[in-house]
C-alpha cells in the first residue's frame, strides 16, 4: 500500500517530483524513491511495507534489462498463484510489485484480468515509449491526472500531488453545483477541481507524448455478469459463493504484518468475523477494532461485545467525541480533498488512528454485501408488479437531504443530474448496479482509502471480489430479499457462522449523533463553518436562504446531509483560493 506519482512528457528541471512525493508521506512512511527516466518520464513512490518489507521492495522498481518501470499502489492478492504461473521468470523479491511487473511482460495488457486484488499503478515501458495507467475493477485505489500547461502530463495517488506538481487548486463550479443540488460525488471522472480528472475504476490509460491519449474500459460489471439469471439450483450457488467467502478471506490475510479486523454490529462485518474463525479456528485471536460515540441509539458495542463472546479477540473501543472534531474535520478535509460523508468519516478515522498505534496495519472491513444482495431497504421498491427504480442517492432521514433551493439559479443550473445507465432488463439490479458503479460504494471507497491512508494503515474489502459481484446479480430477486429484508441467500450461509440474534438482526445504518451534535455541543462552530461559507461562496449560495433554513434547522430539523454540505464549503473556504 503506498502512494504514486508520474510526470510524463516534456523533461524539465525542478523539485515538482520530489514535492508530489512529500505530499503523499502519509500514505508511505517507510521509504520513499524517485526514477527520472529517458525521454521525459518520471516516476515517484512512497512505501507502505506490507509484503516483503525487505529493502528489495522498495519503488519504483524494474525488470532486470530496465525495460519496463513502475509504480505500484495497492495489493494483487493472488501473487503467489500468479508467481507460480509465471515459473522460470527470474524474480529478485517476494513482492506483488514484482509479479505485476512479470505478468505484464508475459501477457501484456492481458494481464489485468489475471490479476485478484486492489491496484492503480503507472507503467513506463521503455520498448514502446509508451506510459500506461490502470485501475482495478471498483476502483478500491485511486488514480488522478491532469494535463499541465507544458503538455506534460501529471498523474498521483490524491490530487493534493497533482496541485503540487503546478496544477492550479480552482473549484469545479459543475462539481460543486451536482454535489450540493443532488448529492453526487464520485459518480464520474469529474473530480471538485477544473481540470483534475480521476482514472475511472476498470479502465486503463495509455500515452505516448505528442499523441492522443487513448482510453479503454478493461472491465466492466455489467458485460462480466450478462443479461441472464442464474437458473441453477440455489444450493449450488449458496455453496458457490460459501468458497468464494473462504477464498478472499483466506486471500486477504496475505501479509507479513498484523492484520485486523473493522467490526460494527451488523451482519455483514459478523459475516466476516464468522470466516476468520472458520479459516483460522475458534482459538483465533485478531484484533477487533469498533468505533462509539457514547450514544447509546447509535452505537454498535452491544452487538460487537455479542459477537466476541466466548472468542480470544481483543477489543479495541475507539470513541470520537465533540471536542475532537473541528480540528479533525479541517485535517480530514486537506486529507480527502473532496467532500466527505461527515461524523461517520470522522469516526471511522479514530479506528485506523487506533491500529496504527497498536502496530496493526492491516485492517479488513465488510463493505460489499449490502450492494450484492439488495441489502438496503428501498431496494425492495424495485421488485413487485409495478416496480420503480427511484431511490435516493443520499438516504437517512424523514426530510429532504439535500437543498437546491439554497443555491442560487445561474449555479444551480450547473448541476448534474443522476442518470447512471440502465444495463439490465430489471428495476432491481439496475439499482444495485447503480449503487456499486456510480453511488454508494465509488463515494465509500474514496472516504476509506483516505482515511485508513491518512494514519498510514491499508484497508482490505474482502466482499469487493468482483466473482462475487458477478454472481450475485446473476440472481433473480428471491434469492436476494422479501417483503421484510434482504441478504436472503448471505443470511442463509450466515446460519453456520452467526449467533441467531445477529444472523437475523435488521438492517441498521452505520451512524453517529451528526445531527444532535450540531445543534448541540458543536453548533458554535458550525455557526462559524456556514458563515463563512456564505462570505466566500456568494456566487453560488442564497445567503439569506442559507441563514433561514440553519435557524429551522437548530428548531426542528432532521436532515443534516445538507448542513454538513455547507460545513464542508466553509471549511473549504480557509484552504483553498476561489476562483
Amino acid at each position: 500500500m503506498c502512494g504514486i506519482v508520474a510526470i510524463v512528457g516534456p523533461e524539465r528541471a525542478g523539485p515538482e517530483l520530489e514535492q508530489m512525493v512529500e505530499c503523499l508521506h502519509h500514505r508511505g512512511p517507510d521509504a520513499r524513491c524517485v526514477h527520472r527516466a529517458a525521454g521525459g518520464v518520471a516516476l515517484g513512490h512512497t512505501r507502505l511495507a506490507i509484503v516483503d518489507l525487505s529493502p528489495a521492495g522498495v519503488q519504483p522498481m524494474s525488470t532486470a534489462d530496465q525495460r519496463l518501470w513502475v509504480v505500484f499502489n495497492g495489493e494483487i492478492y493472488n501473487h503467489v498463484e500468479l508467481r507460480r504461473e509465471l515459473g522460470g521468470y527470474p524474480f529478485r523479491t517476494s513482492t506483488d510489485t514484482e509479479v505485476l511487473l512479470a505478468a505484464y511482460e508475459r501477457w501484456g495488457e492481458a494481464c489485468l484480468d489475471r490479476l485478484l486484488g486492489m491496484f492503480a499503478f503507472v507503467l513506463w515501458d521503455a520498448r514502446s515509449g509508451k506510459v500506461l495507467a490502470a485501475r482495478d475493477r471498483f476502483g478500491v485505489k485511486p488514480l488522478y491526472r491532469a494535463m499541465r500547461g507544458d503538455g506534460a502530463m501529471v498523474l498521483a495517488s490524491e490530487i493534493k500531488a497533482i496541485f503540487a506538481a503546478g496544477i492550479a487548486a480552482r473549484p469545479d463550479p459543475v462539481a460543486w453545483a451536482s454535489y450540493l443540488a443532488n448529492g453526487l460525488t464520485d459518480h464520474s471522472e469529474r473530480t471538485f477541481w477544473t481540470g483534475v480528472e480521476a482514472v475511472s475504476p476498470g479502465t486503463l490509460l495509455s500515452w505516448r507524448p505528442g499523441e492522443p491519449v487513448s482510453v479503454r474500459r478493461w472491465y466492466d460489471l455489467a458485460d462480466r455478469t450478462g443479461a441472464n439469471y442464474d437458473t441453477r439450483p440455489e444450493s449450488v450457488v449458496r455453496d458457490e459463493y460459501a468458497a468464494l467467502l473462504d477464498e478472499t478471506i483466506r486471500l486477504r490475510f496475505r501479509a507479513d504484518v498484523p492484520v485486523g479486523i473493522n467490526l460494527s454490529g451488523g451482519l455483514d462485518s459478523s459475516v466476516l468475523l464468522g470466516l476468520v474463525h472458520r479459516a483460522y479456528g475458534a482459538d483465533s485471536d485478531v484484533k477487533v477494532f469498533t468505533f462509539v460515540t457514547g450514544d447509546p441509539a447509535y452505537d454498535e458495542l452491544p452487538w460487537v461485545q455479542q459477537m466476541l463472546e466466548r472468542t480470544r479477540h481483543p477489543l479495541a473501543t475507539c470513541k470520537l467525541t465533540p471536542a475532537e472534531v473541528p480540528e479533525l474535520a479541517a485535517r480530514m478535509l486537506a486529507i480527502q480533498d473532496e467532500p466527505y460523508g461527515g461524523l461517520p468519516t470522522l469516526a471511522y478515522a479514530k479506528v485506523f488512528e487506533r491500529a496504527r498505534a497498536e502496530g496493526v496495519l492491516v485492517l479488513l472491513d465488510g463493505q460489499g454485501i449490502d450492494e450484492q444482495w439488495a441489502g438496503y431497504d428501498y431496494y425492495r421498491n424495485a421488485v413487485g408488479e409495478h416496480p420503480t427504480r427511484d431511490a435516493p442517492v443520499v438516504q437517512g432521514s424523514r426530510d429532504a437531504p439535500v437543498r437546491p433551493d439554497l443555491l442560487l439559479p445561474a449555479f444551480r443550473a450547473e448541476a448534474g443530474e443522476p442518470k447512471p445507465p440502465l444495463r439490465f432488463s430489471d428495476a432491481l439490479r439496475n439499482l444495485q448496479y447503480r449503487d456499486t458503479v456510480y453511488t454508494k460504494i465509488p463515494r465509500a471507497l474514496r472516504f476509506n482509502d483516505r482515511v485508513s491512508m491518512a494514519s498510514s494503515t491499508e484497508l482490505r474489502e474482502p466482499f469487493l471480489d468482483h466473482r462475487m459481484f458477478e454472481l450475485a446479480l446473476r440472481q433473480p430477486p428471491e434469492r436476494k430479499l422479501d417483503a421484510s429484508r434482504g441478504k436472503l441467500l448471505v443470511r442463509r450461509i450466515a446460519e453456520t457462522l452467526l449467533p441467531e440474534v445477529v444472523r437475523t438482526a435488521p438492517k441498521r445504518a452505520l451512524q453517529t449523533p451528526q445531527r444532535e451534535w450540531l445543534r448541540g455541543p458543536l453548533r458554535g462552530w458550525a455557526d462559524g463553518r456556514i458563515a463563512a461559507a456564505v462570505d466566500a461562496f456568494p456566487e453560488w449560495l442564497d445567503g439569506g436562504a442559507v441563514r433561514s433554513a440553519w435557524q429551522a434547522y437548530l428548531e426542528a430539523g432532521d436532515n443534516s446531509f445538507w448542513v454538513w454540505q455547507m460545513i464542508t464549503l466553509g471549511m473549504l473556504s480557509t484552504r483553498a483560493a476561489h476562483g
